[in-house]
């Protein structure tokens, strides 16, 4: 049974429509990479997954279930939500942050419990930030206040989590260090399904990319047979290649960084009309 199933979805806002005739589905223990222009529907589908908005027409199902069936907690327990560069208003600690993921599981105005605590502390130490525990997460840097984000979604212990392009904002290594803890929570069962700008991401540590475009689906399926340089194109409207290094890896390249810079016109001079005065040593 598919984790989610999305068949024939659409979306519009008023008279807008952002979303039209989507279906694909999402696998137990898939990382799965949205890919798209901005303003393709990446982050709307995402709200749609989540349960924050209806569909305008077709249906998502999640563990088999119709999403509008579920309560507001019981989907809470189903799905966790991480979001891109959080900047959060009140100066609480890491540990408090990763707590709130298990309210899902407890009283909402109830007090943690022993045993929410060894969960939360746990899922610090996954990501080695147990040593922030009590540091104010307006204090963390981008990375760590990312890493704090996820480990907030792992100790809520959902089987299913959606990120929204979760590297924005990150450096390179920061980026390499969190793709492959995603890749590692996905080999251990858990479902990602996340949003990103660089189709490098899916090709290094997705199963399966959806690519959209102006609200539809253009291609489905494992990376190394959708995420190519045809179809990225098409998707961008610009040449791209895809360039494999080894036997293991490929990378995106637009095809325009690897050509000469144009020279620059002088002052008064098209760059695409030949300056046609005379020169000399010319006849």
């Amino acid at each position: 049974m598919a984790v989610y199933a999305v068949a024939d979805l659409a979306f519009a806002y008023g008279p807008a429509p952002v979303l039209r005739e989507v279906s694909f589905s999402v696998g137990r223990g898939e990382l799965v990479c949205l890919l798209g222009p901005n303003g393709c529907g990446k982050t709307t589908l995402l709200r749609l997954l989540l349960g924050l908005l209806p569909p305008t027409a077709g249906r998502i199902r999640l563990a088999g279930r119709d999403i509008a069936g579920y309560g507001r907690r019981e989907l809470a327990r189903n799905v966790a939500y991480v979001p891109q560069a959080h900047h959060p208003a009140f100066a609480y600690t890491a540990l408090d942050m990763v707590l709130m993921g298990r309210c899902a599981h407890g009283s909402m105005f109830g007090r943690p419990s022993a045993r929410d605590r060894d969960i939360a502390l746990a899922a610090l130490r996954r990501f080695s930030i147990d040593h922030l525990r009590d540091t104010a997460v307006t204090r963390l840097s981008g990375g760590q206040r990312q890493l704090t984000l996820l480990a907030r979604a792992l100790a809520q212990q959902s089987p299913v989590l959606v990120l929204d392009e979760p590297t924005n904002g990150l450096d390179f290594g920061h980026q390499a260090k969190f793709l492959e803890i995603l890749r590692e929570l996905c080999a251990e069962g858990l479902t990602c399904v996340m949003t990103t700008h660089f189709p490098d991401h899916a090709l290094w540590v997705s199963g399966h990319a959806v690519l959209l475009r102006d609200g539809r689906v253009v291609a489905d399926g494992a990376p190394r047979d959708v995420v190519a340089s045809d179809t990225l194109g098409r998707l961008y409207d610009v040449a791209i290649s895809v360039v494999p290094l080894g036997d293991a890896i490929r990378v995106c390249v637009p095809d325009r960084l690897g050509r000469p810079a144009r020279p620059r016109a002088s002052p008064g001079q098209s760059r695409d009309v030949p300056d046609s005065r005379p020169r000399a040593g010319c006849a």
